[in-house]
């Protein structure tokens, strides 16, 4: 991309304020085309009608701004007929030889830049192993194939970290102490994708089956029951915080509020973590407190008659009553 450049001056310029704003339209529009087409300061007798008028073109001539064909101004080239040359353009604006030597040299160095990315890249990425092309056979199986002294063995390997040689002079490292021994650790190291549990309350548990504090197991046994099965497999901050909802609602409200999360959830829940904002927002049920809807509803007596019943029987009676006889001929009347 090429600029038409315009000192900062140039708001004053005698030339400028002669042409006026309008004839400077055009001129600043011819400068652009100018540079963006490589001409020299050269603008074409088309392009001036296109953006602009014969009169604007006369007042930048006046002003000294444009030289029309045949002008004698030493500086500026000759321009063919009907056209016209911007006056000291090249003074401020570099020449069509110049911008094409710098584009190429843009390209080379760009070309160059390409070539080093890509043999650093052919550099890093692994090369083949001949062995993956040859045939396979018996002798290359894992239990035939003979162990090296340097090949570190899978029990054995560490990281390069971890492979550092202590001195045998460092405090602790002389001796044996009491839990060293021949046999495997019983404290293997922890595993990021195992769940934490909380300290107090850490029980050993298989590896499939995530550990849970004792206090949970009655809610986890309870919702296993009742057909929600989940995954137990908690962060420590949820086992404390679940620790927290049990001893504050009682299990059998759990319990029936997640049957509802459960048969209103779009999909099945996966995890024990899905219940947990609703059991947060349950209001406190003490143990043994009604927990299901309605429990504390007390029913109505289905044997009560209605109105029309109690209607209906006092008119029977009064029928019975009249017709014993015992009523006197004015009640008999009414």
């Amino acid at each position: 991309m090429t600029w038409f450049k315009v000192d900062d001056t140039a708001h004053a310029h005698p030339k400028l304020l002669k042409a006026g704003n309008a004839a400077l339209g055009l001129w600043m529009r011819a400068g652009a085309y100018a540079a963006q087409h490589l001409t020299e300061g050269v603008v074409p007798g088309v392009v001036v009608q296109l953006y602009g008028t014969a009169p604007q073109a006369r007042k930048l001539v006046t002003a000294g701004l444009w030289h029309p064909h045949g002008h004698d101004c030493p500086r500026c080239e000759q321009p063919s007929a009907g056209d016209f040359v911007m006056h000291d353009f090249l003074v401020y604006n570099p020449t069509r030889a110049r911008v094409e030597d710098d584009r190429s040299k843009a390209a080379e160095r760009q070309k160059r830049a390409r070539e080093r990315a890509a043999e650093q890249r052919e550099q890093q990425r692994p090369q083949p192993d001949s062995a993956v092309n040859r045939p396979r056979t018996d002798d290359d199986s894992p239990a035939k194939r003979p162990r090296s002294e340097e090949e570190p063995s899978r029990e054995n390997f560490e990281s390069s970290a971890n492979q550092i040689a202590f001195p045998d002079d460092i405090t602790g490292q002389d001796g044996v102490s009491q839990r060293d021994g021949g046999g495997a650790s019983r404290s293997p190291r922890p595993d990021p994708s195992r769940p934490s549990v909380p300290p107090s309350e850490v029980q050993l548990a298989s590896w499939d089956t995530p550990a849970v504090p004792p206090n949970i197991r009655p809610l986890q046994e309870e919702m296993t029951a009742a057909g929600i099965v989940v995954e137990w497999s908690l962060a420590q901050a949820d086992w404390f915080r679940l620790e927290a909802i049990v001893k504050r609602t009682a299990v059998p409200a759990l319990v029936e509020h997640a049957r509802g999360q459960w048969h209103h959830a779009r999909s099945r829940p996966r995890s024990v973590r899905y219940f947990l904002p609703g059991w947060t927002s349950l209001p406190p049920v003490p143990a043994g407190a009604p927990t299901s809807p309605g429990a504390e509803v007390i029913p109505l007596d289905a044997a009560r008659p209605g109105r029309a019943a109690r209607a209906a029987n006092l008119f029977a009676a009064a029928l019975d009553n009249h017709s014993d006889g015992r009523d006197t001929p004015e009640e008999q009347a009414q």
